[in-house]
Formats: C-alpha cells, structure tokens, sequence
C-alpha cells in the first residue's frame, strides 16, 4: 500500500486575469469561464496527489456569490480534501482581486470529484491523503460526509434514469 501523501502536496494556486472576451454584456465574468477555470485548478491539484492522468467525476454544488469585474484578478485555491479509492474530493476556493483598490471578494467555493486513471484509461487507485492541520482535517471530514451525499444522489439519479 502507497504511503499517504500530505495535502499540502496537492496545494494548487491559479491566478488568470478577466480579459473582455470571459465577460457579458454586463462586464462581468461568464459563470462557465470560472467553471472552466475551477476544473483546470482541481484537475491540477488531484493529478499532483495522485501522479495519474485524472478525469472530472462531478461538481457539487457551485454558488457564485459575488460578481467579478473585467480587468480583475482571479486566484483560486485549490487541494485533495479526501481519497476514497480511486476518487479524490478536491476544493477549490476563487477569490476576486479589484487591482485597483486591492480589495479580495469570495467569488465562489465548489467541490470537485477526479478519479484517477491508469495507462489503460481505466480507473486505478488513488493514494490515500494525509491531513496536517486542524483545516486540512476539517476538510477531510467533510470531504467524507460529502461522498455518503454523493453517492445517495448518485444511486437516486440511477433510479430514475
């Protein structure tokens, strides 16, 4: 069995610049460019835990909670919380930088479900995580808790399909 790896191994920090072609008509960010950007950043993050090629397995619940502006800087955060066997909980954080003012808004937190994979394309196992301090534990614990939800509202989206 492979030795449990540290999440700070997994840390991953993204910083892209909002440029005219990522906003609406309002001159804001399209919700799917932060998307795109929060999957880039966790695919990141599970492939430096695992050392695997990984796939996106699913996206909890994704709220944006404050606007971000053309001309912002956007950081997002992003480690493994929690291993399953070959999935891993990765969470990103996205923060909004006004460089102008230097304000930091919370944009938005999302939870991203990777698996990793093996040269065959199949899935394979993950090693398991090792948190540190008393958040990375607080993550992982909650990391558990959210994959019992998610495998119930799996089984229940396999029932009525």
């Amino acid at each position: 069995m492979e030795e449990a790896i540290p999440v700070s191994k997994s840390h991953t920090v993204m910083t892209e610049m909002v440029l005219p072609s990522h906003t609406n008509s309002l001159g804001s960010i399209f919700g799917g460019v932060i998307m795109s950007w929060i999957d880039i950043a966790g695919a990141i993050a599970a492939q430096r835990h695992s050392r695997r090629n990984v796939v996106t397995a699913s996206i909890d619940d994704l709220h944006f909670v404050a606007p971000v502006k053309q001309g912002w800087t956007v950081n997002l955060k992003a480690s493994v919380n929690f291993v399953a066997k070959t999935s891993m909980e990765v969470g990103v954080r996205v923060d909004a930088e006004n460089p102008l003012s230097g304000d930091i808004y919370h944009t938005a937190t999302a939870y991203l479900t990777f698996v990793a994979l093996g040269a065959d394309g199949k899935p394979v196992p993950a090693p398991q995580v090792l948190p540190q301090t008393e958040e990375e534990k607080r993550r992982f614990e909650g990391g558990r808790t959210r994959r019992a939800h998610r495998i119930e509202r799996y089984k229940e989206i396999k029932k009525r399909s």
